[in-house]
């Protein structure tokens, strides 16, 4: 895999895979995939460490909804009278940034807090949020999982619970609705994918979803199955998603470029089926992981996905692991 240029990390930078300005700086270089995800602890450090002095960079869309990048996972803010509602709450040592982020959009107070799901560059900002006012609202599965320990075996890292201001107020199964500044606002869940408490956020009259991790536009995704991730359900998620959406529709992406189009998700979506049926065919005929991933199942994706922390080898024996 060639190393990222630095142009690249700012278009497509994201917290939970690549290592921003500073650790490159306190590194003396990219860290490889291989160096990345054996070092996992060190790693969530130092996302970290990037998160506390990353600037935010804001995408305006439509229908009073904006983008901001540089906290971890994308967030999406809906602004209006009924105050600021949030998608996601990034990373909490990124609090500066994104207080200045969120007053140069209005100053409407921060009143709602929809977590897409449980991981921490999506939601350890929850405890300042709620403490400036947000309700959280999310899927069952996410307060479980904020609630409690929770390890996550391929980053060899163990997450502690946020405290009580933290962990989602209100909680759905399937389905839930908002109607705040306007915006008729749904909130849904396919089923276990990235983990097992990922939602999509659908924007009705704006005719914007923020899918968060469901979606990693330009870029292999990590597949969480320590807490209940599967390729299969990845795909079916794509599925679902891509049904409710037309070619106007705004994604908005969990990492990677993180404002895209219906087309852009459907080549997310067809690489995941052609890479795990590719490797469902080797497992099938008795290959090993190893082997699989010597045979380079995702050697026709690799010049446009492949080229960020989880490399081929890595995603490989992600779907290897599902398959």
């Amino acid at each position: 895999m060639s190393s990222p240029r630095p142009h690249q990390l700012s278009r497509r930078g994201f917290c939970l895979c690549c290592v921003g300005g500073a650790a490159f700086a306190a590194t003396g270089g990219w860290l490889t995939p291989r160096q990345a995800y054996a070092e996992a602890r060190g790693l969530v450090s130092l996302i970290k460490d990037s998160a506390a002095i990353s600037p935010i960079k804001t995408y305006k869309l439509r229908g009073n909804i904006s983008v901001l990048e540089g906290s971890g996972g994308t967030i999406a803010v809906l602004t209006g009278p009924d105050g600021k509602l949030l998608i996601d709450a990034g990373i909490r040592v990124s609090r500066p940034q994104l207080t200045k982020a969120l007053a140069d959009l209005g100053a409407d107070p921060v009143t709602h807090l929809v977590n897409t799901h449980w991981h921490f560059d999506h939601a350890d900002g929850n405890e300042w949020l709620h403490a400036a006012g947000a309700k959280i609202i999310a899927q069952e599965n996410t307060r479980k999982h904020l609630a409690e320990v929770q390890r996550v075996e391929d980053w060899d890292y163990n997450f502690l619970p946020l405290g009580a201001g933290g962990i989602p107020s209100e909680v759905f199964a399937r389905s839930h609705e908002l109607k705040l500044n306007g915006a008729s606002i749904a909130l849904k869940y396919y089923g276990p994918a990235h983990t097992d408490s990922d939602i999509s956020v659908t924007f009705a009259e704006a005719n914007v979803v923020h899918v968060a991790d469901l979606f990693w536009n330009g870029i292999y995704p990590f597949i969480d199955y320590s807490t209940g991730g599967s390729i299969d359900g990845m795909i079916a998620a794509c599925d679902a998603n891509l049904a409710a959406m037309d070619k106007d529709t705004i994604v908005i992406a969990g990492h990677g470029k993180p404002v895209g189009s219906k087309a852009e998700f459907l080549a997310f979506r067809e690489m995941l089926v052609g890479i795990r049926d590719n490797v469902a065919r080797l497992k099938k005929q008795g290959r090993t992981r190893d082997e699989t991933v010597a045979a380079k199942p995702t050697a026709a994706f690799d010049a446009i996905w492949g080229q960020f922390v989880i490399d081929p080898g890595f995603f490989t024996r992600l779907v290897y692991e599902g398959v």
